[in-house]
């Protein structure tokens, strides 16, 4: 099973002067998780993005320090300046002027140098995504799936290869591709999803899911949904990013996303609190691990250590700030049990 957490805020954390420990030991967050049996980390990279924020520089200096705790490395890759959502998927400011069959190209020598870039250091990829929660298409205009009461399908797709492509171009090992959206309690979405991009010839691994249970349902529409997946199109299923609040309590004046007890619809299962926290990652390893044919492949906890103080954006908040794994003294949390092999 897959044990990760995406720590791509970890440098500007430390620039901040954020200190992790667990049961005592003061060290590098990578260290502690991996001590608790975490085995992948996840980092993304965007193009050209505010500065100090996640680029590929900053990947590889994570990658190298997870690397050396003995974790696999799953690279995130947004193409954009910054963040990628079924919301937003910009075109990077560099790539602006180019039309699709010069973006194709670029996406595909992009990709093709981060992977390279990885295995040149000596910490190859395990695993990389072609985009960041592509439900809705990727590096729009050109590949936006929805546009004026239509469906373009076709664009997109050819992006998408590229992508796969320039991955396959750069490994010089084994790398799984992934293809990572949004739908986790939505059995009918993730289909109509996967569906259209494999009727297009699309290949690929792995099938990641976002799945925050105050967004996307309880954690049995997760188990409906990563077994319909698994049987459906005959691929590992990934629960690529997942977290659950400890408190309500504020930490900055930010609106956090999760901030009312009836926005969690186990919270009688699984209690705000460090204790229903851990017993969410409980249940949620249990769905994992009950996917037909062994296809539950493991789950990426989304930044469990973006405490407060370094914002989404510059200027801003941390709307996450509750959903950690450590509290915001930096102390471990019971959570941090699921990492366990």
């Amino acid at each position: 099973m897959v044990r990760g957490a995406d720590l791509s805020f970890t440098l500007q954390m430390e620039a901040i002067g954020a200190r992790y420990r667990d049961g005592g030991a003061v060290a590098p967050v990578e260290r502690l998780l991996a001590a608790r049996g975490a085995n992948l980390v996840r980092l993304r990279a965007w193009v050209a993005p505010p500065a100090g924020y996640s680029t590929l520089e900053s990947a590889l200096t994570l990658g190298r320090r997870a690397h050396d705790e003995g974790c696999d490395i799953l690279l995130d890759l947004h193409y954009s300046d910054f963040w990628a959502d079924q919301y937003s998927q910009s075109v990077p400011a560099a790539w602006a002027d180019q039309d699709l069959g010069r973006l194709v190209d670029t996406v595909r020598s992009y990709t093709r140098d981060a992977v390279a870039a990885f295995a040149r250091q000596g910490t190859p990829l395990s695993m990389i995504q072609i985009g960041n929660e592509i439900t809705t298409g990727m590096l729009w205009p050109a590949g936006k799936v929805y546009d004026r009461g239509h469906e373009h399908w076709d664009d997109f797709v050819r992006l998408l290869k590229a992508g796969l492509d320039g991955a396959l171009d750069g490994a010089t090992a084994r790398l799984e591709t992934m293809i990572h959206i949004d739908r986790g309690g939505d059995t009918g979405g993730a289909r109509y999803f996967y569906d259209a991009i494999t009727a297009r010839g699309v290949t690929f691994d792995l099938i990641g899911l976002s799945y925050y249970p105050f967004w996307h349902g309880s954690l049995d529409t997760l188990a409906a949904n990563l077994g319909d997946l698994a049987r459906r199109y005959g691929k590992d299923v990934l629960v690529v990013e997942t977290s659950y609040p400890w408190t309500l309590q504020q930490a900055d004046g930010t609106e956090y996303y999760a901030a009312r007890l009836d926005e969690l619809p186990d919270v009688a299962r699984f209690p705000v609190s460090p204790e229903g926290q851990a017993a969410y990652f409980e249940g949620l390893r249990a769905v994992v691990d009950a996917v037909p044919d062994g296809r539950g492949r493991g789950f990426v906890v989304w930044e469990p250590e973006w405490l407060p103080g370094v914002g989404w954006d510059v200027g801003e908040g941390n709307p996450y700030a509750n959903l950690t794994m450590f509290d915001w003294t930096g102390a471990g949390l019971p959570s941090l049990a699921a990492f366990r092999a």
